[in-house]
């Protein structure tokens, strides 16, 4: 299934068969500047440790996925999370999934768990925002300076059939003023699966209070803080990680 058509975009998609088609999959939701390649081994490291199938898409204007709409709106996590993930769950014959949600993933996958009045075996989120930090703001403005003047551009273009069109659309949005008041807190308060929360103590994007803001909103949460870790605890922390997923699914459908 190396491509699924939502909404008239072609969405490239791997899935990762273990043979426990009744048990509910993992679906993973990738970063601001992810893809289904930038995963690189995990997806399948996930799969055998939890003994679970996973599901990992490109979201549109990523990967080798159909170009996005740009610019994006303030709006775009809540559109991915009741728009585009229902339908590519349904043409996938998912369920009731338990997303497993990086960064921007993460936070459409909270979106998703709220207010999609769809079933949700619990959330599992790495490095998620639900609110805009001054720290975000000042790295994602650092990135863009990378990007003209480092081999950033060189590094993403490996990943994404139109590097520029996935760079824009992600750190123009996020840079714009109207952006700053983002905040899915108010949504947060309404999942009521099972959360775990992975943070890193050296996130260059976000600060411990996003995932501690979820514990204090939501009423089953699981937080785990994990040294020598920036923005990506499956690069920097693989094995922690994947412990703390396999102590996760293991009370889950």
């Amino acid at each position: 299934m190396p491509f699924v058509d939502v909404d008239g975009a072609r969405l490239e998609v791997e899935r990762i068969d273990v043979g426990r088609a009744a048990a509910s999959p993992v679906v993973m939701l990738h970063e601001g500047l992810g893809s289904v390649a930038m995963w690189k081994d995990f997806p399948h490291r996930v799969a055998h440790a939890v003994n679970r199938d996973v599901v990992v898409y490109s979201r549109a204007g990523y990967g080798r996925s159909s170009p996005a709409k740009l610019p994006y709106a303030v709006r775009y996590m809540h559109d991915e999370a009741l728009a585009v993930l229902p339908r590519l769950l349904d043409a996938c014959g998912i369920g009731r999934p338990i997303l497993l949600g990086h960064s921007d993933g993460g936070s459409i996958a909270l979106i998703h768990a709220a207010a999609a009045n769809r079933p949700v075996a619990g959330l599992a989120l790495m490095a998620p925002h639900v609110i805009v930090e001054d720290v975000s703001i000042a790295s994602i403005a650092a990135a863009k300076v990378a990007w003209r003047t480092t081999d950033l551009r060189a590094r993403l273009a490996r990943y994404h059939d139109d590097v520029d069109r996935a760079f824009a659309g992600w750190n123009d949005i996020w840079l714009h003023p109207d952006f700053r008041a983002w905040s899915i807190e108010a949504l947060v308060r309404e999942v009521r699966c099972p959360i775990l929360a992975i943070q890193g103590e050296d996130d260059e994007y976000g600060t411990m209070d996003q995932i501690e803001r979820i514990a204090r909103l939501a009423p089953d949460v699981e937080l785990v803080r994990l040294a020598d870790c920036r923005h990506s605890p499956h690069r920097d922390q693989p094995e922690a990680v994947l412990e703390a997923l396999v102590r996760f699914v293991d009370r889950l459908p």
